[in-house]
């Protein structure tokens, strides 16, 4: 949803879409703007742009975005450069809408981040997104001309959200929806993974997202953060611990902000913004989207996903993962990340093949040939479809943690405990990117790890040299059992895929960058011990005993070649990716400079107290 939606979101729709000046002098020709405030069951108005096309002699489909990043330009007579979610759907001919959503822009009401869904709307003061959007689609159908009774919604990240919440209003003339990397629970997707406290992304984000706090419509954008300096490590090693971001910076004028400080725990405020409790008695054909690179709501795409299948079978779900970050499809080829190529252009093919095949079909009646599951396999670079996702063939394996730094499929069977450690100092925390940004870089998903490596506070196992290839398609769970001095720890896993000495650059390789032995990062997560029992009720370690900590690293495609081998690291710090542990058992949102201690973390691998990643191997 957060950094770098803001920066790409008007890219997807201005730029990249519009090809330059053809697009734009399109839209111009063949459709005509409205602007409309819309009124809801409790009466607040939504303010709405329609794009209607200038040839009536038919009747068009409506596709709509509900956003909270704005619906602009606003006034009848400026157009946007490109509409829909590629130029198909432009060229093909749609009625486009586009909606600030409440307390947003133009919009009255009050904002709400991840407005809390109601199971029951019993008075017309029972109001969320999912009502807001049926009202919006009865006032469309009643009043524009010339539509044909079919309504879509698409929308990325935020407006992902937006999109999902549409399914709840239930509305009949909803057809067709398109939730890509929608956020399904902020806790999990944006603000805290496993606890941890996703800085850099965060930061930065609410300063500019922050336009109004009131329900004062206006078409006024927040003021971004200047931190001065390009050196993000720097600045936030420099900011102290997180009380400080409004002691020395926002001076407690952010209000959202300030929720997600207030509550680091899951509780009562982030359970009522879990969309995926309510994903039940879906008629509309689903086609959730998102990406193996996404940094923000790739929990997101995967499980509302799942859980529309699971709760849904009879309704038409549709799953589509390629090598994209966040939003990645929607713009541009989707040819590498980083220094790693995938073979080819990946992102025409879905908006071609999938996206508007998919639309096309709902609210136009062509043929669809889509399979249920549509995903990218990274290491290979091929597309492969599935009936479901996990696939059904894929098996549960261990893989191990043994003595050595060794890792192996075999468990171990050494009786004697046997473990790694390593000491973590809070004060000097191992960086997450091995250069100097002031932002979360999205390369940092697949970028080489060796500058991790070599420190002594990053642990390290790898497989011999695999003898034939290795895929594994579904969940990560890391299974570790450790120890630690203090009373608090994080643990960071990732999964890298070592390349041989013999492998060579490729087009995209960066100029001081060797791919002989590249350790490109596959999946990595972060977990804050003290939630290992429980999100929602942290528990201290007792110093010195051995105790598991177990965890979800999200789901993979990726083929491990022949040649290579598996390695996982293992580390207590990833700065500033996420926020620092002080390793004492205390709300750490409130903790003082002198709060952050060394402690040595130790992590176990023997038959007694096996460590282990579960993973689906095809």
């Amino acid at each position: 949803m957060k950094k770098s939606f803001l920066l790409v979101f008007c890219l997807v729709i201005s730029t990249l879409y519009s090809c330059a000046q053809g697009d734009a002098a399109y839209v111009k020709d063949n459709y005509t703007k409205f602007e409309y405030q819309i009124p809801m069951r409790d009466g607040k108005k939504l303010f709405t742009s329609v794009y209607v096309p200038k040839d009536q002699s038919k009747k068009y489909p409506i596709m709509m975005d509900r956003t909270c990043y704005s619906v602009a330009p606003y006034g009848a007579d400026k157009l946007k450069t490109s509409l829909g979610p590629s130029p198909q759907f432009l060229h093909d001919g749609f009625i486009f809408v586009y909606q600030d959503v409440r307390g947003r822009y133009m919009s009255e009401g009050i904002y709400e981040e991840m407005t809390p869904e109601l199971e029951s709307h019993k008075t017309n003061k029972d109001v969320d997104e999912g009502t807001d959007t049926y009202d919006t689609i009865d006032w469309l159908l009643k009043n524009l001309p010339n539509n044909n009774g079919k309504v879509g919604v698409w929308g990325i990240s935020y407006p992902g959200f937006y999109t999902t919440t549409a399914l709840l209003s239930r509305h009949p003339a909803l057809v067709a929806a398109s939730p890509q990397a929608p956020i399904a629970d902020l806790y999990r997707d944006d603000a805290f993974h496993n606890g941890a406290f996703m800085l850099v992304a965060n930061f930065g984000f609410y300063p500019g997202f922050t336009n109004r706090q009131d329900d004062k419509p206006t078409q006024r954008r927040g003021k971004g953060f200047n931190m001065g300096t390009d050196d993000g490590y720097k600045f936030f090693m420099d900011m102290g611990s997180m009380r400080n971001s409004n002691v020395k910076y926002y001076k407690d004028t952010i209000r959202l902000w300030n929720e997600m400080m207030d509550h680091p725990n899951y509780d009562q405020h982030w359970k009522d913004r879990n969309v995926l409790t309510h994903l039940h008695d879906i008629k509309t054909a689903t086609l959730v989207t998102g990406g193996w690179y996404d940094a923000e709501d790739l929990y997101g795409a995967i499980n509302t996903y799942k859980v529309l299948a699971q709760k849904n079978p009879s309704t038409p779900v549709y799953f589509a993962m390629g090598p994209w970050v966040h939003g990645g499809w929607a713009r541009g080829t989707g040819d590498h990340l980083g220094d790693v190529d995938f073979g080819g252009p990946t992102g025409p093919f879905y908006r071609e093949k999938i996206e508007f095949a998919f639309f096309s079909h709902y609210l136009k009646g062509t043929p669809l040939d889509l399979p249920k599951v549509s995903t990218f396999e990274t290491g290979v670079n091929q597309w492969k479809n599935y009936k479901t996702w996990p696939p059904k063939e894929a098996e549960e394996k261990n893989l191990y943690l043994l003595p050595g730094g060794k890792l192996s499929f075999n468990a171990p069977a050494a009786a004697k405990d046997d473990y790694k450690e390593f000491v973590s100092d809070p004060m000097n925390p191992v960086p997450f990117i091995a250069g100097i940004d002031n932002d979360m870089q999205r390369e940092y998903m697949t970028a080489d790890q060796r500058f991790a490596e070599k420190r002594a506070d990053v642990l390290t196992y790898k497989t011999e040299v695999l003898d034939k290839d290795v895929t594994i398609a579904g969940n990560i769970w890391a299974n570790l059992k450790v120890s630690t001095t203090g009373t608090d720890a994080d643990w960071i896993v990732k999964v890298l895929d070592v390349y041989p000495d013999t492998a060579t650059a490729n087009k995209f390789t960066g100029k001081e960058v060797s791919m002989a032995g590249y350790e490109q990062m596959v999946r990595s997560e972060a977990m804050r011990g003290k939630f290992r029992n429980g999100f929602d009720k942290p528990e201290a370690f007792v110093p010195g005993k051995v105790t598991p900590v177990n965890f979800e690293l999200q789901d993979v495609l990726h083929t491990f070649k022949k040649g290579h081998r598996i390695m996982v690291q293992i580390q207590s710090t990833w700065f500033p990716l996420i926020d620092r542990n002080t390793q004492q058992f205390q709300d750490i949102m409130k903790a003082k400079d002198d709060d952050f201690k060394k402690a040595t973390h130790r992590v176990y691998s023997s038959k007694a107290h096996p460590s282990y990643l579960k993973v689906r191997v095809m």
